[in-house]
């Protein structure tokens, strides 16, 4: 079986070019967005949910999905395995990844059923399909991604104040929310011709920052910055999420 590219050379090859869409790859009218379009996104969400089934089959532990320009690439721990297990397809002129996905998991989910129809065991049936994969011994890390902590504050108390979500991180944190809060009274405050209900807005906003940077929390979550991951614990798989250092 031909062996495809390394994960590094996939995602090196894929960050050569900025601003792809993270479930078709286009880079046209991306600017800075991760996906072309919700309808994409959804899209490709759907196709890898409605296929979870071909993951439980093989007690999958974690997944990954991701693609290049020329292949799509799924690769699949096992619970109790310490080797991933590659599935890779040639990419289809003029289909998404989400369509080769389908068409790359239909045909392993075929091989499945046709060895369970013939054995009339559902393991033999598994390791069947586990033999079609390339097997790679790497990190763990390959498919299960870390801790990604994001601050849970809501986007539009910073966007009162002009404060980038970057700035949260910050040891200066009191000192921005001042400054910034400072200046947005200036120009919002009633006595210098603001609008009342828009400087409350602001006030609270700005109690709430100081509120939270006195005692921060942050949602955790797992996920990779360019791949698609998949939880065999929640059989779902999650989306590429930004990671914040």
């Amino acid at each position: 079986m031909r062996k495809t590219a390394t994960i590094n050379e996939i995602i090196v090859t894929a960050n050569r070019k900025q601003n792809r869409c993270l479930s078709c790859g286009t880079a046209e009218n991306m600017k800075n967005r991760k996906y072309c379009s919700i309808h994409c996104r959804q899209n490709l969400r759907q196709k890898l949910n409605t296929r979870s089934g071909l993951l439980q089959a093989l007690n999958t532990r974690y997944a990954t999905f991701y693609f290049s320009d020329t292949s799509i690439i799924m690769d699949v721990l096992p619970h109790g395995c310490k080797e991933i297990f590659r599935y890779t397809q040639t990419r289809t002129s003029g289909q998404k990844p989400a369509e080769d996905f389908s068409k790359m998991t239909n045909i392993l989910g075929n091989a499945w059923w046709e060895e369970e129809k013939r054995t009339n065991r559902k393991y033999l049936a598994s390791r069947c399909v586990l033999e079609l994969a390339t097997r790679y011994t790497v990190s763990i890390t390959s498919v299960r991604p870390g801790v990604i902590k994001n601050p849970n504050v809501k986007t539009e108390f910073l966007n009162y104040l002009g404060i980038d979500k970057a700035d949260l991180r910050s040891a200066d944190l009191r000192k921005i929310i001042k400054n910034a809060y400072r200046r947005q009274a200036k120009v919002h405050h009633p006595d210098s011709g603001g609008h009342a209900i828009r400087f409350r807005k602001l006030h609270d906003a700005y109690k709430e920052l100081l509120c939270w940077a006195e005692n921060p929390t942050f949602t955790r979550r797992r996920g990779f910055p360019d791949r698609w991951f998949y939880d065999g614990e929640n059989k779902k798989w999650v989306q590429p999420m930004p990671v914040h250092d």
